[in-house]
């Protein structure tokens, strides 16, 4: 099975050595986004609910670049650095998807994120 790298200059450059998603047949793997916004570089994490705009919107760009949208997610995995978030991230994530088709998913607090960021979000997509 061929692999393709999918790269958008719309979404943050990868901060280590790993690839914004990777297309592996009719499936895009999407890799973890935090809140750094492309054009700046810089973190946006002022308010939980700007920050995961933020991530959402870094997600969007990835699975545009791959010719793909929300529709197509069938699984996330949400990352939070503190499960008193829960509320207000699952409020802004579940605007980006349609109740009836929303993909499967998990929540889970982990200790710290990259560069100390309240929320990291994954992505697996189908293509087909």
């Amino acid at each position: 099975m061929s692999q393709t790298i999918i790269k958008t200059e719309k979404a943050p450059a990868p901060i280590g050595p790993y690839n914004q998603a990777v297309k592996a047949g009719n499936t895009l793997f999407v890799s973890g986004q935090i809140a750094i916004n492309p054009k700046t570089g810089q973190l946006e994490t002022g308010h939980i609910e700007d920050e995961t705009h933020r991530v959402m919107q870094n997600l969007k760009a990835i699975l545009e670049a791959a010719g793909a949208g929300f529709e197509n997610v069938v699984k996330t995995s949400i990352f939070l650095s503190d499960m008193n978030n829960f509320a207000a991230v699952n409020a802004v994530y579940g605007s980006y998807f349609d109740d009836e088709k929303a993909p499967a998913r998990e929540t889970v607090e982990v200790s710290v994120l990259p560069k100390s960021v309240n929320v990291e979000i994954s992505a697996v997509v189908y293509l087909g």
